[in-house]
């Protein structure tokens, strides 16, 4: 059995906890704790917990924190502060690991318990549980083992606590999606996962393009309610921005169920994969062996599953269809045909219900001829006998018995190279009113499925089928008519919705009501506009590449999708090169430049910037040769050419000068001056951004006045005019307030501390620091957080609270410490200056005594910073040197005496590198 080494770090810390508390009693604590609604345990299970014997359960979770509190409240006052206490996320999630490591070692393979129903409390994505389910009833058992929350995860015969998953293999149409839709309605009845239930189909075998991780990540984290402008906008990061809000949940005792559909490979999800608590179901038709996940293979039904299945599709809507019962052996002969899968039974059953007066046996016979007649159609693989499976064979005899209407249909919905097609734009494809009518009918074929309200989609073998039959009938059904049709209603609305995107004064088109509508539209549409642009040439259809791609530009950005604009203006931009639309061609490496730097591949966007800016000159564009050096400066300022960047934003500015265009020159002054804030050109940044912020509120931009008067506030305090600093954050947060922009808001309350505590207006800093930690947290933004942590711990430590700044900056450590993980610079100078400032207020509790932790966060933040110094002296020499200083007088207060004087030499050698 494995050492339960975080049960033993739990009981080890609440142990010294509680002596240093003085021992309460069991009896005392309950009695005295003030527990609110939390469950309170019995006498004898309190006493085991302070022994070390037992974890405390889940439902007394909220007990032990204020347990935890309290005693380390005791323990600080009774220490005179030398016990440094823990933040209550570090707590919790002690405790979390403790109770999933004391779950392994009992072993075994807890039959499922029972519980109360409870709606999970968190968001809940899923398509409608399958209707008509019947057997898998021992692989449904398997699936619900592995997600009940008390199970033992064990792969391979070894337990695996990183990452809990099952894994659902099988052919296409052998019912994979239906048995863990299934499964995860079951858990969220139980109420297992009140942290939520995410379903994304990854569309790993669909003829268009896949998901990647990276927009899986996306979709879940806004399903979690990050806001768009919090989620990042590199593939990865996005993906470490939804680990972290894993980690959020976990400390909360929130655990959530992902579900990842139609997986392709394991790369394809592996950046995905959540830790314990969290549970992940995903289906591929492949074994997926390389992952630590619990397989369950699914075979064809068994026959007399499969008879049960036919009988209970007849029976769909309560027909009382007695077929099956009447005709035994031709209903196993029909299951018999469909190789027992369950896409091939339901189609044939959605066929029979419309022929109820014909024989199971003729359909069969039907059926036998269709097999017959379809050369290389059978589908790869075998049944339990080793027969090839056929699936193909159901679909054309369905099709057969389509009308002529509905075969048109069928086929011309091929064209769709999104995931889901709406009824109205259906409508445009076909050019008939009553499209709705002709969609009910496929999807009662089960040929279509109606997955959300007017919305459909084709199960990916089916659209296989449908494409391969438009192709043959492309002249007859005028298949390119069609395809015009779809695009210029996606091109045409598209461009209508654009209209609502940007925040600047002025109405847009009349068929959306407004922004929130325009904005709504396109995220339903997001995926098959993208699949629309980049697939459009291979369809003959390159003006819909490059229009959808210039639409959805302010759309993308605004939701930050870059991966996706890249990949629009990468094929545009081929469509246009060849047309020799040089002025197009400049405009889209301006986009492709802007997309690029926002995922940091800079050098990349300084090319695309530099190309474009040398076509404008060509073709004597001042408009846009001015807005692309504004672009440019940006992405040279982001690889330190500070010198290259101002040359460019002063050119944008004479440029937008001498054109009158206020707008753009209000941009490049504010861009200008952060500029040369770095090369500490303060005064001049200072009047670059004054006159960025004057423009904006002469052309009533607010938002672009809030933004240039944070960037204000940063210059004016390096030159230390603090008043001003103050006057123009406040002003910044307020217009953020307005705008109901909470991450500005938060920025500007951020730097808003900073500046009060200049002013040693140490109250209203809390205040502001407070405000900025509660906005990051709404928003998810951890990074924000952390460095508002550092505030308030730095503020509250200036009003002499230092019990509170010990717990805040503790609290900051442990974000940073999340962050610094990925090894960014930084993040891990991030953590250095939160270990700093705890070990800083380390020093202050009480009489002049070090905490024993301060030396500890002294030396961490000593050792960062070294590292740090080394790549970038210039910026971390001093950093590293306040570091070390502090660490001596920790040391000389705790007696380390000899410790102290080698620190002391350290930093007399470094005084000829300050020279």
């Amino acid at each position: 059995m494995a050492r339960v080494v975080h049960a033993e770090r739990f009981w080890a810390e609440l142990r010294t906890v509680h002596e240093t508390a003085g021992r309460p009693s069991v009896r005392w604590l309950l009695q005295n704790l003030d527990s609110g609604n939390a469950t309170v345990p019995k006498s004898s299970a309190l006493a085991s917990w302070l022994a070390g014997e037992t974890a405390p359960a889940q439902e007394n979770t909220q007990f032990f924190m204020v347990l935890a509190m309290h005693l380390q409240k005791e323990a600080v006052q009774r220490s005179d502060g030398e016990y440094l206490a823990h933040s209550k996320e570090r707590w919790s999630e002690l405790l979390i690991r403790a109770q999933l490591e004391r779950r392994k070692k009992q072993g075994g393979r807890p039959p499922l318990k029972t519980r109360v129903s409870k709606p999970s409390a968190g968001p809940v994505l899923l398509p409608p549980s399958p209707d008509g389910f019947t057997g898998r009833t021992a692989e449904l058992h398997d699936v619900l083992a592995s997600l009940e929350p008390d199970a033992s995860q064990t792969y391979n015969g070894q337990a695996d606590s990183t990452v809990v998953a099952s894994s659902v293999a099988g052919m296409g149409g052998i019912g994979k999606t239906a048995l863990v839709l299934m499964a995860a309605h079951q858990a969220r009845d139980k109420g297992w996962f009140p942290g939520g239930i995410l379903f994304a189909d990854l569309r790993g075998y669909n003829p268009g393009a896949s998901l990647d991780a990276g927009a899986v990540a996306d979709r879940f984290l806004r399903a979690l309610k990050v806001k768009a402008k919090d989620v990042p906008s590199v593939s990865e990061d996005k993906c470490a921005a939804w680990q972290q809000e894993l980690a959020k949940l976990a400390a909360q005792g929130r655990p959530l169920l992902a579900v990842l559909d139609n997986v392709r490979d394991p790369g394809q999800i592996e950046a995905l994969l959540p830790r314990s608590p969290h549970r992940v179901l995903i289906t591929s038709r492949q074994k997926l062996s390389t992952l630590p996940a619990r397989r369950i293979d699914l075979a064809p039904l068994r026959s007399a599953d499969a008879v049960t299945l036919l009988e209970q599709a007849l029976w769909a809507g309560g027909t009382g269809d007695a077929r099956t019962a009447d005709e035994p052996q031709s209903a196993r002969r029909l299951a018999d045909l469909c190789g027992y899968l369950p896409l091939a039974l339901r189609i044939i059953a959605a066929l029979l219900r419309d022929q109820p007066h014909r024989t199971l046996h003729d359909h069969a016979d039907d059926l036998a001829e269709a097999r017959t007649r379809l050369d290389g159609m059978a589908y790869s693989g075998n049944d339990r006998e080793g027969r090839p499976l056929e699936v193909r064979a159901s679909f054309e005899l369905s099709y057969r018995h389509l009308t002529d209407t509905q075969a048109l249909t069928f086929r011309l919905l091929s064209v769709v190279a999104g995931p889901d097609i709406s009824t109205t734009a259906a409508r445009e494809l076909l050019d008939r009113p009553d499209a709705r009518r002709v969609l009910d009918d496929l999807a009662r074929a089960c040929l279509l499925d109606s997955r959300e309200a007017e919305r459909w989609a084709m199960h990916d073998l089916i659209h296989v089928f449908a494409s391969e039959l438009g192709h043959t009938h492309a002249a007859l059904d005028q298949r390119k008519d069609a395809i015009q049709r779809l695009h210029h209603h996606y091109c045409t609305m598209t461009a209508a919705a654009d209209t609502h995107v940007d925040t600047m004064p002025g109405p847009g088109d009349s068929r959306f009501a407004d922004r929130n509508a325009a904005l709504a539209w396109l995220d339903v549409e997001h995926a098959n506009l993208i699949e629309t642009a980049v697939s459009a040439t291979a369809l003959d259809r390159s003006d819909t590449a490059t229009t959808l791609a210039f639409s959805l530009t302010r759309y993308l950005t605004h939701r930050r999708s870059f991966d996706d604009l890249i990949r629009m203006f990468t094929t545009a931009l081929t469509i246009l090169m060849e047309n020799s639309e040089l002025h197009r061609v400049g405009a889209a490496l301006g986009n492709l430049g802007n997309a690029l730097r926002e995922v940091r591949r800079f050098e990349d966007a300084i090319t695309a910037h530099t190309q474009a800016l040398t076509i404008f000159r060509q073709v004597h564009d001042r408009h846009n040769e001015g807005g692309t050096l504004t672009n440019l400066g940006s992405a040279l300022l982001e690889v330190r050419r500070f010198e290259d960047a101002i040359t460019a934003h002063t050119q944008a500015v004479d440029i937008a000068t001498e054109l009158g265009d206020r707008h753009r020159e209000g941009s490049a002054r504010n861009s200008l001056g952060s500029a040369l804030l770095e090369v500490r050109r303060f005064e001049d940044a200072i009047t670059a951004h004054t006159q960025a912020a004057e423009i904006a509120t002469e052309l009533g931009d607010r938002r672009r006045e809030g933004s240039a008067r944070i960037n204000l506030g940063i210059a004016l305090r390096k030159v230390g005019r603090f008043e001003e600093a103050v006057a123009a954050y406040t002003q910044a947060a307020e217009i953020a307030a307005e705008l109901g922009n909470r991450h500005s808001e938060g920025l500007a309350l951020t730097n808003l501390c900073n500046a009060l505590r200049e002013v040693r207006k140490f109250e209203e800093a809390v205040t502001a620091a407070s405000q900025a930690v509660d906005i990051f947290r709404e928003v998810g933004d951890q990074h924000g957080e952390g460095q508002a942590l550092i505030n308030l711990g730095t503020s509250l430590d200036q009003v002499s609270k230092f019990e509170e700044a010990l717990n805040t900056l503790s609290q900051a450590v442990d974000i940073h410490r999340r962050l610094a993980a990925d090894s960014q610079v930084s993040h891990d100078s991030g953590l250095a200056r939160a270990l700093l400032l705890l070990a800083w207020a380390g020093l202050n509790v009480k009489g002049g005594r070090a905490l024993p932790g301060a030396r500890t966060a002294a030396q961490e933040a000593a050792d960062r910073y070294t590292r740090l110094a080394t790549g970038r002296p210039d910026q971390f020499t001093e950093l590293l040197r306040t570091a070390l200083e502090v660490l001596v007088t920790t040391l000389e207060r705790l007696g380390r005496i000899k410790e102290a004087e080698q620190i002391i030499r350290q930093l007399e050698d470094m005084e000829p590198q300050r020279q």
